[in-house]
């Protein structure tokens, strides 16, 4: 179990690296080794989160992060669990608290998600943002695929 645990710690190190590198999913590659191999491991959980909040963050749709994701909680989730989540994740990353390097970004990043998603006004016009961007999108793959037919049709005529 002992070489277990140092094999563990190589990953946690290597991930701890590769998340100062901005390589989050590198990161969660050997953060994920780390605790197949050792679960107990101290500050895997702490080291976990902070990937998790920076992979959410990067996650951008319409140049805007994944709230929900950075808070690890569905579009649809209450306010209580948003709460819930808020918390458990302040512990987990506030930098007096968690000695890695990270651990301040991806704790402004929570409370940047948490002033957005906790305050009704500003959530809403988060979902507003969110579903214009869809129609845009939507719109986009529509003139795509239309052009796309076109072409095709006129490569496809019998001359």
């Amino acid at each position: 179990m002992e070489c277990n645990k140092e094999e563990a710690k190589r990953a946690m190190y290597i991930a701890e690296r590769k998340l100062s590198e901005n390589d989050y999913i590198g990161a969660k590659k050997f953060i994920n080794k780390a605790q197949n191999l050792y679960p107990a491991l101290d500050g895997l959980k702490q080291v976990l989160m902070m990937i998790n909040v920076y992979i959410s963050a990067s996650n951008k749709e319409g140049g805007e992060s994944d709230w929900y994701g950075i808070l690890g909680v569905d579009p649809l989730a209450d306010d209580e669990t948003v709460k819930k989540h808020y918390k458990t994740l302040t512990l987990l990353l506030h930098p007096d608290k968690n000695r890695f390097n990270g651990a301040e970004g991806a704790f402004k990043l929570v409370l940047d998600a948490w002033s957005l998603l906790s305050d009704k006004a500003k959530r809403i016009a988060l979902i507003k943002r969110e579903n214009q961007n869809k129609k845009r999108a939507n719109h986009l793959l529509r003139v795509i695929s239309l052009q796309t037919l076109l072409l095709l049709l006129r490569r496809n005529r019998w001359t």
